[in-house]
């Protein structure tokens, strides 16, 4: 079956995104619309979780929206976050975005290169930091394993939660081929189309997580990102589709 139409569950991006390349080149409609989005907990949330901002001289921020709900429930809470906080971010785009919310020059910030397991040589250089990590509900299992690894003091505070989105509305069965990026995004999925049958329908995944979801949930993957071959989706879709549309 050749591919006409793409639906991918991702917000539109910006012009100079491959995804229009891609449909130019290839002669396909693709369309984005968001099947998650992310909701903030509340000071009475981190209450319940017996969270005390202040008890924490190091923050782990593994993401922007780590970041954003981490300052705004420390604002909400009356909570000055003083200028000897140590903050460890995953990597450099992370670290460059808390001047958003703090002045960066004389901070203690320091980053990884990309992967969690990147900010381990953070750890032991900063070992005696009582660290909190602002995470969603959704926590990788390696990242208590390896701060467990580090032997650093840490808890873990639930800022955001990711929910499913009403995309009831789109006529899904329209789209020869569906793109997710994450185990949430299948979740969303099977809550908004109950009856959904997959047939011809083509779906792409990124990530072995989407990927046991995906097939968790008895669907069919036509195709996988990463690989060595294609390391982004926008490579493995366009490679897909010559192969598919010839």
């Amino acid at each position: 079956m050749k591919i006409r139409s793409i639906l991918v569950s991702q917000p539109t991006p910006n012009e100079s995104s491959p995804y229009w390349e891609i449909a130019k080149k290839e002669k396909v409609t693709i369309d984005f619309q968001p099947f998650i989005h992310i909701e903030g907990a509340d000071s009475k949330d981190l209450r319940t979780q017996k969270i005390d901002l202040s008890q924490y001289t190091g923050v782990i921020l593994t993401s922007k929206s780590a970041v954003d709900h981490y300052f705004r429930l420390a604002e909400e809470m009356r909570f000055q976050v003083p200028d000897s906080m140590r903050y460890i971010c995953q990597a450099e785009n992370i670290a460059n975005y808390l001047q958003k919310h703090i002045v960066y020059r004389k901070r203690k910030i320091s980053f990884g290169q990309k992967t969690f397991k990147d900010m381990m040589p953070l750890f032991k250089k900063y070992p005696d930091d009582k660290y909190l990590l602002p995470s969603s509900d959704v926590l990788s299992p390696e990242i208590p394993k390896i701060l467990e690894t580090a032997k650093i003091e840490w808890k873990r505070a639930i800022m955001f939660r990711t929910v499913s989105s009403d995309v009831a509305h789109i006529p899904i069965k329209d789209y020869d081929m569906l793109v997710f990026f994450s185990p949430q995004n299948i979740k969303s999925l099977l809550e908004n189309f109950k009856d959904f049958e997959q047939g011809d329908t083509q779906i792409a995944v990124f990530g072995a997580n989407t990927q046991k979801a995906a097939e968790e949930a008895g669907l069919r993957v036509d195709l996988m990102a990463p690989t060595k071959e294609t390391p982004s989706m926008t490579m493995a879709i366009e490679q897909y589709i010559k192969k598919i549309n010839k």
